[in-house]
């Protein structure tokens, strides 16, 4: 109720969007970052003729397209928002790829409530938005000063807001916001504004027009008691239509066309390379091949090899700076106009950004997320900067596949697969070289599992640096007469569950070792696939379990206790255990 005007005064006129074309490049982009303001945005729908009195009243319902909080389930929604803070970083990723890759004269316009002006990630985008001189976005802050408990952190300080704004290198325009010749003013001067991005900030009540809640605390998301009372206090009943305008431009947004001839990188037997690296150097490939495909990066490029990409493909780069936030929200943005997305970092610095992934797959987004530097195994740089809860985190989000290839040849096939996987992928890699096991030629599919040695006492299972260790330890094991199987878990979900339980059935005992946190990660994932397969298995699950500090890698993998001789250890037990159960039956 508070920011109706506000979007009264946008349909009238300001916002050009042809209903019946959703996809059209040309359409500008209404965001709610207020998600929890849904019913205006229906209500907007609504007049516009998308949607009729009927579905209007199945809002909320089991089944309905209106959701409590905006989704894509409507073709006419970008993004799904609700978590605050993610409208306008994704606003901002919208702006850029109007301006860099679409190269369309698109406007985003995003609605933000004041409240969530207090999370990080919005004065993320407002630096972004600025350094990038996105002046085709406007951010609209309904300035209602009531949050969800109570008064917000600055009420209705509209100068300090504008100074802020200012600080950040945005044009700033005070309105208020149920003064509707203001509000157009405001609108049509956006015009006239070019190399910044424009912030309207629109002083408001809290559910206006009703005496029973506006201006008051504590009536945020509660239906009211009297409607019919409110109704006549709004005006009465009334059947309002609006027409928007339609886009002007019917250009095709641009597109990338690369040169024929390119392939991916092959690696021979000898080689010894790091997975961080045969990932940069399969991406910069891959944006040979395809015109499609993007790449961002939180400013660790010379480390991630992204830069091998940003140096072949610069237009279809993108410098994310420090900002993992604005990174993955640009991500999504990117991939909601048909691009193919390639966001990377060090995989301990996802996590920040991890809400932003959650959301992402409730926005049906497609993304491929890369976490380099993952592990004990990146060696001195210490525990800060070692990634040993993604694995389990990237399990968890809905719609996910979580890939970790043991060396360059899995590595660029994988990175090749990722283009075209439908939801959240997530693929780790490693900060040191490793020996590459697998021919150029040999072809990987999700939720494959290769054995890459057979046995019949033990089943060895790994990924990554730890299928390294798993295949030494077989070596080891050898020498004592014990025959260990090992298996290559590359794909951690979806996981190959019939060769866990053929391994577990046929040799009986099983060890698995990550280098992650024992929580949710690999050993997990083996237990959930035996247990669901009912086959029966003694397991020894070996993980990080204590905090590590800085060593070598060598060092560390064996003070985590997942190295070839840890492994090689609890084979030996777990064997040596159903040996003298054998012996006293």
């Amino acid at each position: 109720m508070s920011a109706a005007e506000l979007m009264a005064v946008l349909l009238d006129g300001h916002l050009r969007l042809d209903l019946d074309r959703p996809g059209d490049p040309a359409n500008d982009h209404p965001i709610f970052s207020k998600g929890h303001a849904s019913p205006l945005y229906y209500a907007c729908l609504k007049a516009a003729g998308a949607i009729d009195d009927e579905e209007m009243l199945s809002f909320r319902k089991l089944g309905s397209r209106l959701e409590g909080h905006p989704t894509p389930v409507l073709p006419w929604v970008d993004v799904a928002t609700g978590s605050l803070g993610q409208g306008l970083p994704i606003g901002v990723g919208l702006a850029l790829t109007a301006r860099r890759l679409d190269r369309m004269p698109a406007r985003v316009w995003v609605l933000c409530g004041d409240s969530e002006l207090a999370e990080g990630s919005i004065w993320e985008a407002f630096e972004h938005a600025s350094f990038w001189e996105l002046d085709n976005l406007v951010a609209i802050v309904d300035v209602n000063r009531l949050g969800q408990t109570g008064d917000t952190m600055h009420g209705w300080d509209l100068d300090l807001y504008a100074e802020r704004a200012r600080a950040f290198g945005w044009e700033a325009v005070e309105v208020d916001g149920h003064d509707v010749e203001a509000i157009d003013d405001a609108f049509g001067r956006l015009e006239l504004t070019h190399g910044a991005p424009t912030v309207v900030l629109a002083r408001t009540l809290k559910g206006k027009g009703v005496e029973a809640v506006e201006d008051l605390p504590d009536k945020h998301g509660k239906p009211l008691d009297d409607p019919e009372r409110a109704i006549e206090e709004l005006g009465g009943l009334r059947d309002l239509r609006v027409r928007l305008a339609a886009p002007e431009d019917d250009r095709s947004r641009h597109r990338f066309e690369p040169p024929p001839g390119g392939e991916l990188p092959r690696y021979a037997p000898s080689d010894k390379v790091a997975t961080r690296k045969a990932y940069g150097e399969a991406l910069k490939a891959l944006g040979d091949m395809r015109g499609d495909v993007v790449a961002l990066d939180g400013e660790v490029s010379n480390s991630t090899y992204s830069e091998l990409f940003r140096d072949a493909h610069g237009d279809r780069y993108f410098e994310m700076y420090i900002a993992e936030q604005q990174m993955i929200a640009a991500a999504v943005a990117m991939q909601r106009r048909g691009w193919k997305p390639f966001a990377l970092t060090f995989a301990a610095f996802l996590t920040r950004a991890y809400d932003f992934a959650r959301m992402a797959a409730v926005s049906r987004a497609d993304l491929k997320l890369c976490g380099s530097h993952a592990g004990v195994s990146i060696g001195e740089d210490g525990p800060s900067q070692m990634g040993l809860e993604d694995l389990a985190a990237f399990r968890a989000v809905h719609s996910s596949t979580v890939l970790y290839p043991c060396d360059a040849n899995q590595t660029a096939r994988l990175v090749e697969l990722m283009a075209d996987l439908v939801g959240i992928v997530y693929l780790r890699t490693h900060r040191g070289v490793l020996s590459v096991i697998y021919g150029p030629n040999e072809r990987f599919e999700v939720g494959g599992s290769p054995v890459v040695r057979e046995g019949s006492d033990v089943t060895l299972v790994g990924a990554g640096v730890t299928l390294h260790e798993a295949l030494a330890a077989a070596d080891q094991l050898a020498e004592d007469g014990v025959r260990a199987r090992v298996i290559d878990l590359y794909s951690l979900k979806p996981l190959d569950a019939d060769t866990l339980a053929r391994a577990a059935t046929e040799t009986g005992a099983i060890v698995t070792a990550e280098d992650h946190w024992a929580e949710g990660g690999l050993g997990e994932a083996v237990l959930a696939a035996l247990a669901e397969s009912h086959a029966p298995a003694r397991v020894r699950k070996l993980a990080v379990r204590s905090m590590p500090g800085s060593g070598t890698p060598s060092e560390l993998l064996h003070a985590a206790g997942i190295d070839a001789d840890a492994i090689a250890t609890a084979a030996r037990e777990l064997t040596r255990d159903a040996k003298e159960k054998e012996v006293a039956w």
